[in-house]
């Protein structure tokens, strides 16, 4: 699709439509009200019928004759004191469908501009946002997709060169973890994750990607990581990606550790049967993080940025490790398996240890698909947020309310970690039935050294939908490109 923007003014530029918001029923913005003064005031005698009162109604389309844009497209926001961050991205979500609906294949977007408790930067980013979703398109293996038709877009002179630019770079990388987590698990193995990384780094010349073989992390000790993958014939992957956008060749990286488990049966632990498909999805924490350093290295990010990706599958078979067992991890820690369908825990931790004595960073962020009690925690909206740190928390919730991919901070106490003792090892890699999320996070902050700043984000409810709507969601890229980019500022 190209975004540029507008080069006329907004009645003489063509397109097949512009899309013009509205208040409290009637009330437009300064586009629109450019837009009906050109028409003869068109909109405002189809508004003045009542078109958007009493009954909650969205959309209209109207054919006017006075501007280039062959139709106008009304969406109603609804009132004004009442449009809250969700239901602003909800009515976006409505348009562009209803342009693909349409089959319009160019449009002015001019929905920027109102007067909501959100700057027009925030407007901007959620305009980004909900094309990534209205034009995405998961095509590589149907015989006949039904593509978006919406092929041009052209922005009001309002976006700048600086969002336009953001916009689309975001949109490229929500693009490209909803098709690395969509894509099937016979496909996407731990070694396709290794290509993808190798051919993004083949991209950005200031991007460089190192893959680790399971015979090199068994001489770096990653006993933990490699006891998920001795269950499978797919061998296990390290993927690392060091990103320097600052010339600065002693900083310490901000790092981003993602979960792989490019599909997960449980192990011998077997998962029941149904929507057993989903656990394709499992590797949603790797996928953000090498999306969201696609956008960094596009949009030359002034940040030094290391991105480590664990990749494996978690089978069951003659190989695979048994509820009980105990290895040791690469901090030297040992641990009793007594559950291996907790295995996001153990390759996160040798990630972690390996990140930690690699590269010193000054903060990590991991993202993982981890538990489900998250789920019955938060549901599907928000991310559940797991520190060591109350400052680097805070900049992540900004990020968070700037860029609407909202989290929640989630208690990490000491008195949890009595769930994780064990009687034969260092700890167990679970609690009892209680707090499983809480304790999971309990499990990773073992293994963060000398009071790194940290951050385990918990996106096992946010990551993908289920049902009709089955596919990633692209989350939590938003979140993590805003933080890395108030980072850099």
């Amino acid at each position: 699709m190209q975004y540029s923007r507008l080069t006329k003014a907004i009645t003489q530029s063509k397109a097949d439509c512009v899309v013009i918001p509205v208040i409290d029923e009637k009330k437009l913005t300064n586009h629109g009200q450019v837009i009906d003064k050109a028409t003869n005031r068109a909109i405002h005698q189809a508004l003045s019928q009542g078109y958007f009162k009493g009954e909650r109604k969205t959309l209209l389309l109207l054919q006017t004759p006075g501007i280039q844009a062959q139709s106008i497209l009304l969406c109603h926001f609804g009132d004004l004191k009442e449009i809250d961050d969700a239901s602003y991205a909800t009515t976006l979500q409505q348009v562009f469908k209803e342009l693909t609906t349409l089959n319009v294949e160019s449009a002015i977007v001019a929905l920027d501009d109102l007067p909501i408790n959100r700057d027009q930067n925030w407007q901007a980013q959620q305009i980004f946002q909900a094309l990534a979703h209205s034009s995405y398109c998961f095509k590589q293996h149907k015989s006949n997709p039904k593509l978006a038709t919406l092929k041009k877009c052209l922005f009001v002179d309002s976006i700048s060169n600086s969002q336009l630019r953001h916009g689309k770079a975001l949109l490229n990388a929500m693009h490209l973890a909803k098709d690395l987590g969509n894509s099937p698990g016979n496909i996407c193995t731990p070694q396709y994750l290794a290509t993808q990384a190798s051919k993004l780094a083949g991209k950005y010349p200031n991007l460089k990607a190192t893959i680790y073989s399971e015979a090199q992390m068994r001489k770096m000790g990653m006993n933990s990581l490699l006891s998920v993958a001795s269950g499978s014939t797919v061998p296990a992957k390290l993927i690392v990606l060091e990103y320097r956008g600052t010339k600065q060749q002693k900083s310490s990286p901000i790092a981003l550790v993602g979960k792989g488990v490019t599909f997960d049966s449980g192990g011998i632990s077997l998962k029941p049967g149904a929507a057993m498909d989903e656990m394709k999805y499992d590797m949603m924490g790797a996928a953000s993080v090498l999306a969201t350093l696609q956008a960094v290295a596009e949009l030359k990010l002034p940040i030094h940025l290391v991105v480590v990706i664990p990749a494996t599958e978690n089978m069951p078979s003659g190989q695979a490790t048994k509820p009980g067992d105990i290895v040791q991890s690469m901090s030297g820690q040992t641990i009793e398996i007594l559950n291996t369908d907790a295995e996001g825990r153990l390759i996160l931790c040798d990630a972690l240890t390996f990140v930690q004595k690699q590269y010193k960073p000054k903060c990590i962020i991991d993202v993982a698909t981890l538990t489900g009690a998250i789920l019955v925690s938060l549901g599907k909206l928000l991310t559940g947020a797991f520190t060591n740190n109350d400052s680097l928390i805070s900049q992540l919730k900004a990020a968070a309310e700037n860029s609407n991919d909202k989290i929640w901070q989630m208690p990490m106490l000491d008195i949890y970690q009595s769930a994780l003792k064990s009687n034969f090892a260092d700890m167990a890699n679970i609690g009892d039935r209680y707090a499983g999320s809480i304790t999971a996070a309990c499990f990773l902050a073992r293994f963060i050294e000398n009071d790194t700043p940290w951050i385990h984000l918990d996106i096992a409810g946010t990551a993908w939908n289920s049902g009709d709507a089955k596919g990633a969601t692209g989350r939590p890229v938003p979140l993590l490109l805003e933080f890395l980019k108030n980072y850099s500022n």
